[in-house]
């Protein structure tokens, strides 16, 4: 029989992602807890939700399973489509220089994101002349996103064209998957960054992608989460949220372009 989660032991369990990635769980969120925790029990053959906290608080690297496990990792290729739209239209044209232009996807999940990202520069601009770094704090999804290999299913929301060019379907016994093509692979480089801490030297970029994930921030950690982002994007720089959340009251770095994107002062 499952073992019940304690209020108890779902603060603990709150405290614990809170401090790890500065994300705020709501009580509406102790079936998610126990439901994605229930597992770990079993493996390791214990009697309650204290036993394992007491192993995670002492265990990084089942601490780091616990994060993995309670960050939520939605995604699908080519989500809120307006802001690729404004990438290839508005930011290539203006930003393309003779150096590769720099994009960050701050919260990678499981790599379609910077898929589409890939995608949709290597068409505007070429396969050489981007890079994009690809980060979260989850290792699961890290493996996932490095190997480019996905459900044929998932390919849905990927415009005909970029299916065509840049997704090869696989065969025998990778039928129903369809793999990222190799070339757009290569322009992207896969790492594990927590933005509740500070940030690796990563250098400077012209655009940085962090959406669907502030929304689970309080508004401390996200003025100190932007703040360190901002840190690494260059003067005029673009800064682009999902449609979900805002910035009023954030920053002064940036202003509005238009709703979810916004551009760093100083241009």
């Amino acid at each position: 029989m499952l073992p019940v989660l304690t209020d108890k032991e779902f603060n603990g369990f709150r405290q614990l992602i809170f401090d790890a990635a500065g994300i705020h769980m709501i009580d509406a969120k102790k079936p998610l807890v126990s439901g994605r925790l229930a597992k770990r029990l079993a493996q390791h053959g214990l009697d309650s939700f204290g036993d394992y906290y007491r192993m995670v608080s002492h265990d990084a690297k089942e601490r780091q399973m616990a994060v993995d496990l309670l960050t939520t990792n939605e995604t699908f290729f080519f989500r809120e489509p307006k802001h690729f739209e404004f990438l290839a239209d508005t930011i290539v044209p203006e930003m393309a220089g003779p150096g590769p232009l720099r994009v960050w996807s701050g919260a990678c999940s499981s790599g379609e994101e910077p898929y589409t990202l890939a995608m949709t520069l290597a068409h505007a601009l070429g396969h050489n002349r981007f890079e994009i770094l690809a980060s979260d704090i989850s290792t699961r999804v890290l493996a996932t996103a490095q190997k480019g290999l996905y459900p044929v299913e998932d390919a849905q929301d990927i415009p005909k064209a970029y299916r065509t060019q840049y997704c090869l379907k696989g065969i025998g016994s990778q039928a129903g998957w369809f793999l990222v093509d190799k070339a757009l692979r290569s322009r992207i480089q896969f790492d594990q960054i927590n933005l509740n801490t500070a940030l690796p030297n990563v250098g400077l970029f012209d655009v940085i992608f962090l959406r669907n994930v502030m929304i689970y921030f309080n508004a401390e950690t996200k003025r100190e989460v932007v703040s360190r982002l901002l840190g690494q994007l260059k003067p005029g720089g673009y800064f682009i949220i999902s449609h979900s959340e805002s910035l009023h009251g954030v920053t002064d770095q940036l202003h509005m372009v238009k709703p979810s994107i916004y551009r760093k002062r100083g241009h």
